[in-house]
C-alpha cells in the first residue's frame, strides 16, 4: 500500500504553518527534513516527498515544514530573516516530537536551531546561494535591457529588499544570507552524493525527480537514524 501524506500545522512566531507528514503516528524515529531554500526546494520537493513514502515503509516518521513565506506560507517571505526560519525549525522539530534532522543544501544553516542529530546532504554557504539568485536577476534584467551588477543590486537591497528569482527577499534576509554558514558539531553527519545515488536536482533549470535517489536516501536515513540516538 502507498504511504499517504497527513496534512499538519505547526505553529511559530505567532503563525500556522503547514508541513506534511508521513509515517507511523506511534514511530520511534520522527525526522524532521529542513530542505533547500528558494527555488532549490521546488527543484527537490518531489524526491524529498518520495524519500518520505519510502522511510514510512521502514515505520520511520517524517515530517516536511514550510518555512515562513514559502509554498503555502500566509506569512510575506519579505519579513523573514534567517533567524526567524532557524525559530521555525526549532518549533517545528518540538512540535513533531522529531528525534532527528535531515537538511539539505540550504536547510543546513537551519538545522543546528534544533538540537538534534543531523544528517546534511550537499550543505552550502548562505553566500553561495545569494551568488546563484543575484546571477538570475543580474541575467533577467541583461533579457530587459538593463544593465546591472551584484554590488548595485546588493546596495539596493540593504535599503529596499530584493526580487531574486521571484523572491521577495527583505534587507535582514539579505544581510543574513551573506554571511550564514552551517554550524559544524559533534552531532553533525555529512552525506555525500555517492551515498545516497545522489543527483544535484537542485542544479536543474526545472523541478525534477529521481527516484533512485529518494529510495536510496531514504535507506540511509534509516540506517543512520537507528544507530544516531538523541
Amino acid at each position: 500500500m502507498r504511504p499517504q501524506p497527513l496534512h499538519i500545522y505547526y505553529n511559530t512566531a505567532g503563525q500556522s504553518e503547514y508541513g506534511l507528514r508521513f509515517g507511523p503516528a506511534d514511530a520511534d524515529r520522527i525526522v524532521l527534513i529542513l530542505p533547500p531554500l528558494f527555488d532549490e526546494m521546488n527543484r527537490t520537493r518531489r524526491m524529498m516527498v518520495e524519500a518520505m513514502r519510502h522511510l514510512a515503509k521502514r515505520d520511520v516518521a517524517s515530517l516536511l515544514p514550510d518555512l515562513p513565506g514559502s509554498n503555502e506560507s500566509r506569512t510575506a517571505l519579505s519579513e523573514q530573516s534567517m533567524e526567524s526560519w532557524r525559530r521555525a525549525a526549532s518549533d517545528a522539530a518540538i512540535q513533531s516530537k522529531a528525534t532527528h534532522v535531515l537538511s539539505i543544501r540550504g536547510g543546513s544553516l537551519l538545522d543546528d536551531a534544533t538540537g538534534l542529530p543531523i544528517c546534511r546532504l550537499a550543505p552550502v554557504k548562505g553566500a553561495s546561494l545569494l551568488k546563484t539568485l543575484l546571477r538570475a536577476r543580474i541575467s533577467a534584467d541583461k533579457e530587459a535591457g538593463l544593465v546591472t551588477s551584484a554590488e548595485q543590486l546588493i546596495i539596493e537591497g540593504q535599503r529596499h529588499g530584493l526580487n531574486l528569482a521571484g523572491h521577495a527577499i527583505g534587507p535582514a534576509m539579505l544581510g543574513d544570507l551573506e554571511k550564514a554558514l552551517p554550524v559544524l558539531s559533534d552531532a553533525t553527519t555529512e552525506a555525500a552524493l555517492s551515498d545516497v545515488a545522489g543527483t544535484a536536482l537542485w542544479l536543474r533549470s526545472e523541478p525534477g525527480d529521481s527516484p533512485e535517489m529518494s529510495a536510496a536516501l531514504a535507506g540511509y536515513i534509516d540506517q543512520w537514524s537507528a544507530t544516531c540516538g538523541r
